[in-house]
């Protein structure tokens, strides 16, 4: 009862605010109306005026050049017929909205006009010493005492609607005062009300203010300085991440660097000794290059930019097929086992690039184990729900197969399995290891679509498990085959021509030495043009190698026109950086060959070998 004493009178003054207010706004929009009609209906006046004024300017200045012969006469006569055209259209958008005036323009505009032809038709009659035909004056005349009419009335219906508009505007600035007026009263009236019932309780809602107030700046100063403490330590974290990367890059190649430069010094000092036993050091300085190759290939595995060649296989056959690799690899002291489920799910992956993880984590187990222990490989059927793709914003839920690689090793701390996929985290002892093989391992099971997993317990042994998306509806593949033994460096013949077209010259010629000495007949090129003129004037030539990134012209832009052009040639990519010109989602396009940089000898002459007798890709 005390809440609608003392509340409902506020609200129907309120309302009654509201309305007087919303009537006002009304108001006030019919008087800038009322407003604007008035000043277009002064604009369309001043517009007749200016064109009548125009019109008698000309012929003023017709009659000062007949009776003196001085030009000066016809600036006024010149001025006014140029500015007609634009005259006319400023009036017929001025008046476009009145039915009566818009119907007078065209009768006023064809008198003007006929008007001014006749001016210069006596302007030019005298010019040429003619009589003027007394008619023609008595013509002008004429459309003169025309146009004035036609002006006269139009200027009245102006005249008339400027009143009505004026009265009307003057009406409305009545009601819209008077609507102010008791807005204002009313307004009046409500504040003082809502002065008297809240002046009690001013005091409550002042204390409670600057309470809120307290608090909020509390507040703002707790979250500022929580915000500026995650952000240093995100920074931070981001910092450590770039340094441990970029340390671990430059420390790995100036240990590689360092064995190529002093091998290839002591070469080089040998030679010029006169001695030519220099095998060992030229076979230690390309093992730089294979570590540092191998590097190159492990940083682009983790940053999930190598080019993936998937597969269906069923991963029971490529385990399989690894088992005398692993043993191997692992030593005699570890127990091997394999446990492979029957019914096992096809997947799409690429086999070479999976049998590398599976290595990795075989060698990563063995290190955890250094007085032997038991390895077991275990594939399995797996689905993943909705609850667990929640829990790992990178997971879609369904089917996987999966593949885990238990070991009864010494086992990790929560902490330490956190940063394992961390490029060039170890805790090896320095020396016995790079830090990239769970990353490169981390990098191609994400760059393939699928997730991996650590479980790990100090003291209990460590599994690693990898889901790859089931593959379904599509044609069966057997799994990759583990390498037989094939001829080392594979030759060719003069017969066979070969186009080299690399941008950088060292690499050109490298490449063109090499496949010479391997017996092909090379020829090389620096750029797409100039490569395709050389197979304009070569028709033998039977295999294009050729580089992807080239300014001006692409290798891929390049291989799409000799594909149209000349259809028996073979194309074979290289690069040492996969842009998306041949690689998409991952995956190279269906049909292509490549051959990533660097290269040996050995693996040129089995790509070319294999992409010129029309094979697999190596």
């Amino acid at each position: 009862m005390w809440f609608s004493r003392k509340i409902l009178p506020l609200l129907a003054g309120f309302a009654l605010l509201g309305v007087a207010v919303s009537g006002t706004i009304l108001l006030v929009g019919r008087q800038q109306h009322a407003f604007a009609a008035v000043q277009h209906t002064l604009v369309v006046d001043n517009l007749l005026s200016t064109l009548l004024l125009g019109l008698e300017g000309a012929e003023t200045g017709e009659r000062g050049y007949l009776l003196t012969g001085q030009s000066e006469f016809l600036e006024p006569y010149n001025n006014a017929v140029g500015a007609l055209d634009g005259d006319f259209v400023n009036l017929k958008n001025a008046v476009a909205d009145n039915p009566r005036q818009r119907n007078r323009v065209p009768l006023l505009q064809t008198i003007a006009k006929e008007r001014a032809n006749l001016l210069a038709d006596t302007i030019a009659d005298y010019q040429s010493g003619q009589k003027i035909p007394v008619a023609r004056l008595l013509k002008g005349k004429e459309l003169m005492d025309q146009a004035r009419k036609i002006v006269a009335d139009m200027e009245a219906e102006e005249e008339a609607l400027l009143n009505a508009r004026s009265q009307h505007a003057s009406a409305s600035t009545n009601i819209v005062f008077g609507g102010l007026s008791i807005s204002v009263l009313l307004y009046l009236f409500l504040a003082i009300a809502t002065v008297r019932q809240t002046q009690g309780q001013l005091s409550e809602i002042v204390s409670t203010r600057d309470s809120l107030a307290t608090a909020n700046v509390k507040l703002r100063k707790e979250a500022a300085s929580r915000e500026a403490a995650e952000q240093q330590l995100r920074q931070m974290q981001k910092m450590e991440a770039i340094g441990q990367l970029t340390g671990g890059i430059a420390h790995d190649f100036n240990n590689m660097l360092s064995v190529i430069l002093s091998n290839l010094d002591l070469a080089k000092r040998r030679i010029r000794n006169g001695s030519t036993d220099i095998g060992a050091y030229v076979d230690s300085a390309i093992g730089g290059a294979v570590r540092a190759a191998d590097l190159t290939r492990r940083l682009l595995a983790f940053s999930r930019m190598q080019p993936l060649a998937p597969t269906v296989i069923n991963i029971n056959a490529l385990v399989q097929d690894m088992t005398e690799l692993l043993r191997s690899s692992i030593g005699e002291n570890i127990r091997l086992e394999s446990v492979l489920s029957g019914g096992l799910w096809d997947t799409n992956v690429d086999p070479s690039q999976l049998q590398n993880a599976i290595l990795n984590l075989a060698v990563n187990a063995r290190d955890a184990m250094p007085n032997g222990g038991q390895l077991t490989i275990e594939t399995s059927n797996a689905c993943l729900d909705d609850e667990y793709a929640r829990a790992f914003e990178e997971v879609t839920a369904g089917q996987y197969v999966a593949v885990a690689v238990t070991d009864t090793g010494t086992g990790m701390s929560s902490e330490i399995a956190s940063r394992a996929f961390d490029p060039f985290f170890t805790t090896k002892e320095v020396g016995k290891g790079t830090g990239l093989g769970l990353s490169q391992v981390y990098g191609f099971v994400k760059q393939s679509g699928g997730h991996i997993r650590i479980y790990s317990e100090p003291g209990h042994g460590t599994t690693v498990r990898i889901y790859l998306k089931r593959a379904i509806g599509t044609e069966r593949r057997e799994a990759a085959r583990s390498p037989r033994a094939e001829p080392r460096h594979p030759s060719g013949t003069a017969g066979e021509t070969i186009l080299v077209v690399e941008d950088d010259d060292g690499v050109r010629e490298a490449t063109v030495r090499s496949l010479r000495e391997l017996g092909y007949t090379a020829l090389h090129a620096s750029s797409g043009e100039r490569a395709l003129q050389i197979l304009e004037e070569r028709p033998e030539i039977g295999l294009l190698f050729t580089d992807v990134v080239m300014p001006d012209m692409s290798g891929r832009v390049l291989a799409d026109i000799v594909e149209k052009r000349w259809r028996h040639v073979k194309i074979l990519y290289t690069t040492g950086y996969t842009q998306n010109a041949i690689v998409h989602s991952g995956a190279l396009d269906q049909g292509v060959q490549l051959l990533q940089k660097p290269f040996a000898l050995d693996q040129l002459a089995r790509k070319v070998r294999k992409v010129l007798d029309g094979g697999v890709s190596a």
